[in-house]
């Protein structure tokens, strides 16, 4: 049994010698080897970048803060550029805003420019197009389903150098500019005032003497009434009266 024993220990360690020995010589051949050679002269690349690019850092902070923040606004602007389906969304938005209101009330601009917009969008003729950090909705001549020849024809196609007169909207930072700048003022129609003299026209915003003046007199309405004043002249009646009937009565 002393032998069987012996035996089976010396087998055992002889198989782990070689599948270690077999092992090793694996991976020695895989590191000798073209991938192998490439792979760490690439890692060892990388490494001497990163290490270079953290002693720059350290050497000039300023700059580094100056990189970094632009790359962070790159990378924030194009993370927040709003897509087609938001355009649409805030053209409808915009529409059922003016829709709520009289058209005696509307602005002429803001109403004007939300119907050419909604007139392209039921016709199929918004594009969007995405320039990176910010993206952009222009005016298309035909519904891409159109079958016609000066439709389908790629040599008639709109050229590039007439997109800025065609754009209709930019959208920058989660925001469709041209459309909340021509939303302004839209419940106020200014063809109303036409007839008033050019100083009546334009109003001035209130400033602080007055703002806390009107202040003061709406928590002034709110108030309860106070009868003093009545009281008071009640008292002067009163003694009137008094007075003129001791004087009948000395007469």
């Amino acid at each position: 049994m002393a032998s069987v024993r012996t035996a089976r220990r010396m087998f055992c360690a002889a198989a782990q010698t070689a599948a270690a020995a077999g092992s090793s010589s694996r991976w020695e051949r895989l590191k000798r080897s073209k991938a192998g050679v490439w792979c760490r002269s690439l890692l060892s690349d990388y490494k001497e970048a990163c290490k270079e690019m953290v002693v720059s850092a350290w050497e000039r902070p300023v700059k580094t803060s100056i990189y970094g923040t632009l790359l962070g606004g790159a990378w924030a602007c194009f993370h927040t550029k709003p897509d087609q389906s938001s355009f649409e969304a805030a053209l409808l938005e915009r529409s059922n805003q003016l829709g709520l209101l009289s058209p005696w009330i509307r602005n002429g601009f803001s109403d004007g420019h939300v119907q050419n917009l909604v007139k392209l969008r039921n016709e199929d003729r918004l594009r969007y197009a995405s320039l990176g950090l910010l993206c952009v909705v222009y005016q298309a001549n035909y519904d891409p389903d159109t079958m016609l020849y000066e439709a389908q024809c790629s040599n008639l196609s709109m050229p590039w150098r007439e997109l800025p007169q065609r754009v209709l909207d930019i959208g920058f930072i989660g925001c469709w500019w041209i459309l909340d700048s021509k939303m302004k003022d839209y419940d106020v129609n200014k063809d109303e005032y036409k007839h008033l003299p050019a100083y009546m026209q334009a109003t001035s915003p209130p400033g602080p003497p007055e703002v806390e003046r009107n202040e003061r007199l709406h928590r002034d309405s709110w108030l309860p009434l106070t009868m003093e004043d009545k009281e008071e002249e009640t008292t002067v009646v009163d003694r009137m009266e008094n007075v003129s009937e001791e004087s009948k009565i000395k007469l």
